[in-house]
């Protein structure tokens, strides 16, 4: 097996319009558009000034939910869920950011692969034929999360992540031997539309779904990997655990939840 070794910025002017195809620019338009459609909302509302505007969408779409003076941090468990190659995947992850102003959500997160799927690559001539071939991939990311709607216990929200990782086969043997193809770099780039409950004032959940589109990477790796993703997350709100138990509250009570 061997590596080429080409300069960044070439690589990427050459594969650019290879990894952003039109079935994946056709997939992000569709969930951005459909994310998007309540902002619109807001332009057709005649005779409305800024300020009214504004005051509006609080008193709506926003009703009842208490501006942060400050960000606070906020902690994910994300556990999203794909088919690659026929195959129903898990991708584990966790995430760590801050939430400004009940609004936006920015932070960085970590994600792996944890399940074994075959993979459809060739398998390389020094490798044995009855070697199990499992396809493996992990990344970083960066992601940014709109708030669109929300009252006390429910938000509907637009996350958007892009990524660095690296993707290859581990070949593992009978005899507990593994080889390892060289790591193909690659990015990773994610819309979404995600929707969250809180059960408790300090707890929620929350499930949605988007795409996965890798970018800078070989075709062979960009079409095992390209896909829906649907997502499961557990959220902590840190902020709102100490102040429950400062304050000597009910662990698990509904209190500020309910509609007075």
């Amino acid at each position: 097996m061997r590596t080429r070794r080409v300069k960044l910025m070439d690589y990427l002017f050459i594969t650019y319009r290879q990894a952003v195809g039109p079935g994946v620019r056709r997939a992000l338009l569709a969930l951005w558009l459909g994310g998007l459609l309540p902002l619109g909302a807001h332009a057709q509302l005649p005779g409305l000034g800024h300020s009214q505007l504004r005051a509006a969408s609080d008193t709506v779409r926003r009703r009842a939910v208490a501006r942060l003076a400050k960000p606070r941090v906020v902690a994910f468990f994300d556990a999203r869920y794909s088919i690659i190659n026929s195959h129903f995947v898990t991708i584990n992850g966790l995430k760590l950011g801050l939430e400004w102003k009940n609004r936006l959500r920015t932070g960085a997160a970590v994600y792996f692969l944890s399940s074994r799927i075959p993979t459809r690559r060739e398998r390389p001539d020094n490798v044995d034929d009855d070697a199990r071939a499992d396809l493996r991939f992990r990344y970083l990311a960066l992601y940014g999360e709109y708030v669109l709607i929300e009252n006390r216990r429910w938000e509907l929200s637009v996350p958007l992540q892009a990524g660095l990782g690296n993707a290859y086969v581990e070949y593992v043997s009978p005899d507990g031997t593994t080889q390892e193809t060289p790591h193909d770099f690659m990015g990773v780039i994610e819309p979404s539309v995600n929707a969250q409950m809180r059960i408790f004032r300090w707890v929620g959940l929350g499930a949605g779904a988007g795409w996965r589109a890798p970018v800078f990477v070989n075709r062979t790796v960009r079409k095992e990997l390209s896909g829906p993703i649907f997502f499961l997350r557990g959220k902590l709100f840190l902020n709102d655990l100490v102040a429950v138990v400062r304050g000597r509250e009910r662990l698990f009570s509904q209190k500020g939840l309910r509609s007075e």
